[in-house]
């Protein structure tokens, strides 16, 4: 059997706009102050992640030596998002046996705006293994109670499928913004003997204080990007992914 290519690129939706930072910013400066304190629960700093790498993943690729990145840049240079979540709308309305609203009569915006076409709430804590009490990874989900935003997603997710950019995953697409991982606790924030052992934590404590966390609220969702693997410390301190290329969902 054929080793899995090594990903290299990753299409998803940026979370953090203009509009999320200031949320985004208190939310995670406010859980980093809380799970890192040896008060607390003693989280080494390094697994929370930086403000700047919120994202929804919405499928990786493998460009080896960028090879294939032009083609999936240009697909994306193709894609209407404004079609495609309207499809999406009227295909659940469909489904539903009920009638599309009008775009401007389906969320209430203020008088002489039109509201945004999608947006994201980020609520709660979740663990990536199944057993909380050895996480490694942590993240939140977005509130997707119509399940809009994961149909759009998966549309997308299928679009580059389907053109041979993207590989096809036996597993539903879990949309969702990693807030800690300890991969990257590196050195002497290790604790015990075996160092390069996957650290892991108990997280239980954790899951439980921030079940109803709202992390971000109605943040309108500003683009759709791919990036490239591996996120980039900035000049401010933070870190972010390098944007190969990005379209506008508006």
């Amino acid at each position: 059997m054929p080793a899995r290519p090594v990903p290299t690129h990753f299409l998803c939706l940026p979370l953090v706009t203009g509009v999320s930072r200031h949320q985004l910013s208190a939310s995670l400066s406010a859980f980093s102050a809380d799970v890192t304190s040896p008060d607390s629960f003693a989280v080494p700093e390094q697994a929370v992640r930086p403000i700047g790498t919120l994202h929804l993943t919405i499928g990786v690729m493998s460009f080896p030596k960028d090879e294939g990145l032009e083609r999936a840049v240009s697909l994306l240079k193709t894609l209407v998002p404004r079609k495609m979540l309207s499809d999406v709308k009227a295909g659940a309305a469909t489904i539903a046996g009920t009638g599309l609203l009008h775009e401007s009569e389906s969320v209430k915006g203020l008088p002489g705006t039109l509201p945004p076409l999608l947006s994201v709430t980020l609520r709660g804590l979740h663990s990536m293994q199944p057993t909380a009490s050895k996480a490694s990874v942590l993240y939140t989900p977005p509130v997707d109670n119509e399940g809009t935003l994961r149909r759009f997603c998966e549309n997308l997710r299928s679009t580059f499928q389907d053109a041979g950019l993207m590989a096809v995953e036996n597993r539903p697409l879990l949309l969702h913004a990693t807030i800690m991982n300890t991969i990257y606790v590196k050195g002497r924030n290790r604790k015990g003997p075996k160092r390069n052992e996957k650290l892991t934590i108990d997280a239980r404590g954790i899951l439980d204080r921030y079940e109803d966390f709202v992390w971000m609220e109605s943040v309108p969702v500003e683009k759709i990007a791919i990036c490239k693997m591996g996120a980039k410390k900035q000049e401010d301190g933070d870190e972010a992914y390098e944007v190969e290329a990005e379209i506008d969902v508006a």
